[in-house]
């Protein structure tokens, strides 16, 4: 099943400390085995990045491990969409449309990543502001 990963789930998976660590790890570990379609957006890359280098851990996560982290558990294994510049445009005006603002807007652009991918399932902890994204979307958006 073709099934697109939001940041949430992938941090979740990745650190064992987190508290929804148990119920990601399975997604994870059987995206990453190839036995489900493991798709990420690509700023999901950048911002897996960017959270895992500022979780508040001790010992903290390095830039160096950060990256490591995001190029063993995501790009060795996942087929990574990319927006096009009028998928940025139409997904701000969208935004605009449905009276939103803030950074809401990297979930839109998840969304976007999901449509324009076809996935069957979009995985995420977020689900409430998912669906408000995505009106009809409610039988694709899935929580662990």
């Amino acid at each position: 099943m073709k099934t697109l990963f939001d940041t949430s789930v992938l941090i979740a998976g990745i650190v064992e400390p987190h508290p929804m660590h148990i119920r990601a790890l399975p997604w994870l570990q059987s995206a990453k085995a190839g036995k489900i379609d493991f798709v990420v957006a690509s700023h999901t890359l950048a911002e897996l990045y960017a959270v895992l280098a500022t979780l508040p851990l001790k010992p903290r996560i390095s830039p160096l491990i950060a990256w490591r982290l995001v190029h063993d558990n995501v790009e060795t294994s996942a087929r990574i969409v990319s927006l096009s510049s009028s998928d940025y445009k139409s997904t701000v005006k969208h935004m605009s449309e449905l009276g939103l603002t803030g950074g809401i807007i990297y979930d839109a652009l998840i969304v976007k990543a999901a449509q324009k991918s076809g996935v069957e399932r979009l995985l995420t902890f977020n689900a409430d502001d998912f669906i408000r994204l995505w009106p009809g979307g409610e039988s694709f958006i899935y929580t662990p």
